[in-house]
């Protein structure tokens, strides 16, 4: 089954079947739950400079929450599309590591960002 994506639309398709033996799973120590997720290709451990860089949804919900700002809102005050913020919250896309590096100033400084004149290319 290896590779095999299974889709499942609630209340159109039946529910899928339940295969992971919970007992069993329960039954293992630590050391042999890691040694079970190191041994599976498609789930290896991020290395630090991956944690690093890694993505949080939460990170941004967060950041976004602590500015008592909507979803819409915080798209309008920092000039990020709305669609991208939803995204990243709810995990389905990533933001880009320039989008990040924004965040994170958000995240330390907002006012600082809002501060920030705007460059509408007259120079």
């Amino acid at each position: 089954m290896k590779g095999k994506v299974i889709r499942y639309r609630p209340g159109r398709d039946p529910e899928p079947e339940e295969r992971t033996d919970w007992d069993r799973l329960r039954s293992l120590t630590d050391e042999e739950v890691e040694a079970a997720a190191r041994a599976d290709p498609d789930a290896q451990p991020m290395t630090e400079e991956q944690l690093t860089r890694g993505f949080r949804p939460l990170d941004i919900i967060r950041t976004r929450k602590r500015s008592g700002l909507s979803q819409a809102a915080f798209a309008r005050r920092f000039q990020i599309n709305l669609r991208a913020v939803q995204g990243w919250e709810q995990g389905r896309r990533a933001p880009e590591e320039s989008a990040r590096a924004y965040l994170r100033v958000i995240e330390r400084n907002p006012d600082a960002v809002v501060a920030a004149p705007e460059d509408r290319g007259q120079r």
